[in-house]
């Protein structure tokens, strides 16, 4: 997996020329490589940046997280939300929701978070909410499973952000069956009449999409 889809010199630009994210994030960012198997799944700055920014500016008082591993985007997203706000989070590595649990602990905006344990779909279909913002970061094989379940319980104007969507590039040359799913939910959404998206580049891939109503 290549670290860098755009020129390294313009994704250092970016990341320098992008407000840090709060102390509190950057000590998770590094215990997270210190001692956590596959730290490079953690989604940084730019990815975290754009999180807040897009709850702060829907200020989503129901949101869903699929695939938490550390907590940093769950932090990300948590802070941008209304302080009575909450965000339920899906997590099936137990030593990862014990790591995050201790950094939600220490932080303002912790309380807003709630980590169930267990497979995503389980989970969501034990919600009777209506969604205002998901951030899907989770087991690419049921990404397209995850969009057109979680798009049924999201409201009109809610988004729904999933990341990973570049898969390294692959989806231009899709070789694998997961290559495949990922085109295939891209395509879904760009076709789909009842939401409006945005492709965009940052990291690997965010797909940004509001449902219509």
């Amino acid at each position: 997996m290549p670290d860098f889809l755009v020129d390294e010199t313009i994704e250092d630009y970016a990341f320098v020329n992008t407000r840090a994210e709060p102390p509190l994030l950057q000590e998770l960012i590094d215990q997270t490589n210190q001692n956590m198997g596959w730290p490079q799944k953690l989604s940084g700055r730019l990815v975290g940046r754009t999180l807040k920014m897009l709850s702060a500016l829907t200020q989503p008082k129901h949101a869903l997280e699929i695939g938490m591993f550390t907590g940093y985007s769950a932090l990300s997203i948590a802070e941008g939300m209304p302080t009575d706000g909450k965000l339920i989070c899906c997590e099936t590595n137990p030593r990862a929701i014990d790591f995050a649990k201790g950094f939600f602990e220490r932080s303002e905006h912790g309380h807003k978070i709630e980590v169930i344990f267990g497979r995503a779909l389980d989970t969501i279909e034990t919600l009777d909410i209506e969604l205002d913002f998901t951030f899907i970061d989770a087991d690419k094989r049921n990404y397209l499973n995850y969009y057109e379940r979680v798009k049924e319980m999201t409201r009109p104007g809610g988004l729904i952000v999933l990341d990973n969507v570049l898969w390294s590039g692959k989806v231009v040359q899709p070789e694998s069956e997961i290559d495949d799913i990922l085109v295939e939910t891209n395509h879904r959404i760009a076709s789909d009449p009842e939401v409006e998206n945005v492709f965009l580049t940052v990291r690997d891939g965010l797909n940004v999409v509001r449902k219509l109503g």
